[in-house]
């Protein structure tokens, strides 16, 4: 009896669990009905049409006759991916001379109900059984994953009320063990290698269903996975079942997926970059002509968009009213005044990040001119658009980076045209907080005066990184005007130079002139080193030759 035990372990844990060690349905070879009791059982086809239910006898009800009916799902396999689910009903009966069997009714959604008629009694006489308790079970009713069964027990003969009804819910193909081995919930197994240099995902399949080909294709999940183009299938015959896939960008709903080539065969989805939420922040938007900044997600995100001001220290100050909750919906911020330290902020459950969309601007949209006049500065802004602006006087102290505004006023400025601020007073240490007035959403600007040698200078308060972009613009501007400088210097001195040897070839010529009443340039002959030269022309008709000796 000892050594028997291992061998009904093992029997056990083949039945009850998979391949992966989880636990699996119960196996059976083949379906049947039982009874207990040493009662045969027979079954037959029941009666599309019942005839009507009679009066039971007294003392007869329900509660009397069915006991402990349970419903449960057996596997029920001829291969190794070839196995279907079968649902077991099973009750216990308190016999009676009454009745003579029992009728289950099985309906599922969309089909016809399946009934059969069990006799636990046939060849034993009714009086001689009458008062036992026997235990029926069926097998034999195939079902479908996740699919709702309907059960309905009756006497065989009809009584009125006499009748048990429950639901069932089948497993679904969550299941490993159904994974595995029924073929409605065999998707195969996906796993990918990412190249992000090359921007390419190596994807494998394993597990697949036997004998059938192979759909593979990456696709951007919502409601459904809508197909960006790569898509390929993997003939069963191919005995490397791996593709490559390019892909444009890692987006969080970028997912592999794949399925076996057959009717409403179930698929299996893999995303690779699903915690990269942040790729999504590159399609901001913004429409100059109507002052509209917009972003539109690639993926479905669950996020609050709002607008905020980036200070010096990095922090970003959220803006009023300028928060919006997104999903799908492409997001619109309407009258929107472009500025390198306005910014956009997403905020996720679990992270938050920042873009600023205009901190690459090559242009300032204002610009200060200040001049002494008689010991007083006159501060002048002029504008690239037509715009309503408030301008408030503060003072900002050393080490503070606070500015106390003292005086605000409102100023309108044409197009490229010089407006006085009328500023008053002593400038040094105070600077004008700037703010456009015609739009619902400005960045607030503080632009500060410093006095260097007697002469005022106007320094807009401006992130590093704006800074480093002026740099980089100013840096190749002087060494090209250097280059020119220095160019425009030697062109000059050579010039004088040819200038003086001509003057001094032409005084030559003259002198001899002079003392040859011929009319004739006597020229002496010199040995010189090089080739032999013709000297420029002498008078009007003679020239001369440089002969070496």
């Amino acid at each position: 009896m000892t050594k028997m035990i291992p061998w009904v372990a093992l029997v056990i844990s083949y039945c009850c669990l998979d391949l992966s060690g989880a636990v699996g349905l119960e196996r059976i070879e083949k379906c049947h009905t039982r009874c207990s009791q040493g009662l045969r059982c027979k079954t037959k086809p029941d009666y599309f049409f019942r005839p009507p239910c009679q009066n039971p006898p007294d003392g007869l009800n329900t509660s009397s006759i069915f006991h402990n009916v349970s419903l449960s799902t057996v596997m029920r396999c001829e291969g190794r991916q070839k196995c279907s689910l079968h649902l077991r009903v099973n009750t216990a009966l308190q016999l009676s001379e009454s009745f003579l069997g029992l009728s289950i009714c099985i309906a599922t959604e969309g089909i016809m109900s399946n009934c059969q008629i069990l006799k636990p009694w046939s060849k034993v006489k009714s009086h001689g059984i009458s008062g036992l308790q026997v235990e029926v079970e069926n097998d034999c009713t195939e079902i479908l994953p996740s699919q709702h069964v309907k059960v309905t027990v009756k006497t065989l003969e009809n009584y009125c009320g006499m009748s048990w009804t429950g639901t069932y819910i089948a497993p679904d193909c969550k299941s490993e063990d159904l994974k595995r081995h029924v073929p409605e919930c065999i998707t195969g197994r996906l796993s990918y290698n990412i190249k992000p240099q090359r921007k390419e995902l190596s994807v494998s399949v394993s597990d697949m269903l036997e004998d059938h080909n192979y759909h593979l294709r990456l696709c951007l999940k919502d409601f459904i996975c809508v197909s960006t183009g790569a898509y390929t299938l993997i003939k069963k015959e191919e005995p490397v079942k791996s593709i490559t896939f390019p892909y444009l960008r890692p987006l969080p709903c970028l997912c592999i997926e794949g399925w076996s080539a057959v009717t409403d065969a179930p698929r299996v989805q893999v995303c690779p970059f699903k915690d990269r939420v942040e790729e999504l922040l590159f399609g901001i938007n913004f429409d100059p002509l109507e002052e509209t900044l917009s972003w539109e997600p690639a993926c479905p995100v669950t996020a609050s968009v709002g607008l905020c001001q980036r200070r010096e220290d990095g922090v970003c100050v959220d803006l009023p009213h300028a928060s919006q909750n997104v999903n799908r919906a492409k997001i619109t911020f309407t009258k929107v005044d472009p500025h390198p330290q306005l910014c956009m902020k997403f905020t996720t459950a679990s992270q938050s990040w920042t873009r600023c969309p205009f901190a690459d601007a090559r242009f300032q949209a204002l610009e200060f001119t200040v001049t002494r006049h008689r010991g007083h500065e006159d501060v002048k802004m002029s504008s690239r658009i037509t715009a309503n602006f408030s301008i408030g006087l503060c003072v900002k102290w050393e080490g503070s980076t606070e500015c106390n505004i003292t005086k605000t006023h409102t100023v309108h400025v044409e197009k490229l045209k010089a407006v006085d601020l009328n500023l008053t007073g002593e400038l040094h240490n105070t600077c004008v907080q700037v703010k456009r007035l015609d739009t619902k959403f400005a960045a607030t600007v503080t632009h500060c005066f410093e006095d260097y040698s007697h002469s005022l200078v106007l320094r807009p308060v401006i992130s590093s990184r704006a800074s480093g972009d002026l740099t980089w613009v100013i840096v190749p501007v002087g060494v090209c005007l250097s280059g020119i400088i220095i160019v425009t210097l030697i062109l000059h001195i050579l010039l004088t130079v040819y200038q003086k040897r001509k003057q001094e070839r032409s005084a030559g010529c003259t002198s001899e002139k002079q003392t040859d009443p011929a009319n004739e340039c006597v020229v002496t002959a010199l040995q010189i080193h090089g080739p032999i030269l013709d000297s420029p022309p002498c008078g009007n008709t003679e020239k001369a030759n440089l002969i070496a000796h």
